[in-house]
């Protein structure tokens, strides 16, 4: 079941992603009161746990850098309810996904079935140790189908996600690590340049490349070692395999026929670049 877990991983992550690349999510947050991105983000994304600490996010969270879940939680629900972002979320990025596919393939057969479908595997799988995944199948399930899929997918993601940060722990890399060597892993060189690391402290990523070194992960220039690929791929493949449980519900036919669905819409969201 693994090849099936990627497989769909290559499926839906389009699908959520608009989330994150497409304008509809951050406007509905802003119209709410966010001043900027990040406060809406952690906001919606936190919601579904409660009004926990920003350590509790952190944690959930695992790959942001020391602070960053503070800076914005809980301030962010003070004037806004949890439940308000999390409404927003969903109506931006429903609408993001049904700007991008079409009013046809919205209304389509379909993606009426690829949203059942995903439905019944998000609902399916143990939730022990699943954080997110715990929190994000407490939520309602939307009735409208476009809404329904982006939230099923989403659920599976936060799946996937917890099953990630268990691979990442057992293997010992941090929330930091793990950002170094997804950027090797995608040619980024030098990796401390990757995005989502590059304005952390100079001494921070000098202290996580050094711990990388130590380790045999990474070499003096900053690439993998032969240690470091097996290390990445283990990780990657672990994932896969955690991954794989919400699956199991559907028959073969079913999963078949789910792939079949996904598929264009999966790809007219990566043609867009998910925006």
């Amino acid at each position: 079941m693994t090849a099936t877990a990627r497989r769909m991983f290559e499926l839906l992550e389009p699908i959520c992603l608009v989330t994150f690349f497409a304008p509809e999510c951050g406007d509905e947050l802003a119209a709410l009161g966010h001043p900027n991105y990040w406060s809406g983000y952690f906001a919606s994304r936190a919601a579904p746990l409660g009004r926990v600490p920003a350590e509790v996010v952190h944690a959930a969270f695992y790959n942001f850098a020391e602070g960053e879940a503070a800076r914005h939680i809980p301030r962010a629900w003070e004037t806004i309810p949890p439940e308000a972002s999390l409404a927003a979320r969903e109506r931006g990025s429903a609408a993001s996904v049904r700007r991008i596919i079409g009013d046809e393939m919205a209304a389509s057969p379909g993606l009426r079935r690829a949203a059942d479908l995903t439905a019944k595997a998000a609902a399916s799988a143990p939730s022990e140790g699943r954080l997110m995944y715990a929190a994000m199948r407490t939520l309602a399930v939307p009735d409208e189908p476009v809404a329904r899929l982006w939230h099923c997918a989403t659920v599976l993601r936060e799946h996937r996600g917890d099953g990630h940060i268990a691979a990442l722990v057992g293997a010992r890399i941090g929330g930091t690590e793990a950002h170094v060597l997804s950027a090797i892993a995608m040619g980024v060189h030098p990796p401390e340049s990757f995005g989502r690391v590059h304005h952390l402290p100079r001494r921070r990523l000098a202290e996580v490349m050094a711990g990388l070194r130590e380790r045999g992960v990474v070499d003096a220039d900053g690439r993998f070692t032969d240690e470091g690929r097996v290390l990445q791929q283990g990780i990657e493949d672990l994932t896969d395999e955690l991954a794989a449980a919400p699956y199991d519900a559907l028959s073969p036919a079913e999963l078949d026929e789910l792939v079949a669905a996904l598929d264009p819409v999966s790809a007219r969201l990566v043609a867009a670049g998910s925006r």
